[in-house]
């Protein structure tokens, strides 16, 4: 993402897995640890596509460690897609190599990365302080229940998750969703208001 991005190989259950990892401005001790899943590897995505990106620089504003991954058979990860199965256990692994026990943590995931999230939450041993799930891809994978507090962002107009699979997926657990008017799935032209969005949801005074 920047010169300052720290690329390493962390194993995994399929093999070597493929991580970046940023950590916030200014020298500053990083609060914990924010993993960020991306979107459908079948369909083109990988832990550089933009929404991922923008929610790496929204945690790394908010101190911290902005932890993203590329799912086994993508970049230099190593092995095949598991029809989103094995994906999770790659997060899990990933958690395992570059956490801190005790660690304060963050699940993320844009699209397919939001499901995996989900299900990543349910099997840490610690549970995550927060999840932050931007248009989860509810209408295509088993999107688990998550905690009250999590921050859902969906587009008004998401042509690949409708949002009303979101609201179907959300309505049984009262969970709030932030739509945001006119917006794809891809958030196109609108990505400085996605980080804003997520980093006014952790800390109000940091807009």
């Amino acid at each position: 993402m920047n010169s300052q991005t720290e690329k390493r190989l962390v194993p995994g259950p399929a093999g070597q897995i493929e991580v970046a990892i940023d950590l916030p401005a200014d020298g500053v001790a990083p609060v914990g640890t924010a993993l960020i899943c991306h979107p459908n590897p079948t369909q083109g995505g990988t832990m550089d596509n933009k929404v991922v990106q923008t929610l790496a620089r929204a945690f790394m504003q908010l101190g911290w460690r902005a932890v993203r991954f590329n799912f086994r058979g993508i970049g230099k990860s190593e092995g095949a897609w598991d029809e989103g199965r094995g994906e999770v256990d790659d997060a899990l692994a990933v958690l395992a190599a570059v956490r801190a026990p005790g660690e304060a943590l963050v699940l993320s995931g844009f699209s397919f990365g939001g499901y995996v999230a989900s299900q990543a939450a349910l099997r840490v041993t610690e549970p995550a302080q927060r999840l932050v799930l931007v248009g989860p891809a509810t209408s295509r994978f088993d999107t688990a229940p998550v905690p009250a507090d999590t921050v859902v962002i969906h587009g008004e107009v998401d042509d690949v998750v409708p949002l009303a699979a979101v609201l179907d997926w959300a309505r049984p657990q009262s969970l709030p969703v932030v739509v945001v008017p006119g917006v794809g799935h891809f958030f196109h032209g609108q990505l400085p208001l996605l980080k804003s969005l997520v980093v006014r949801a952790f800390d109000p005074t940091r807009i």
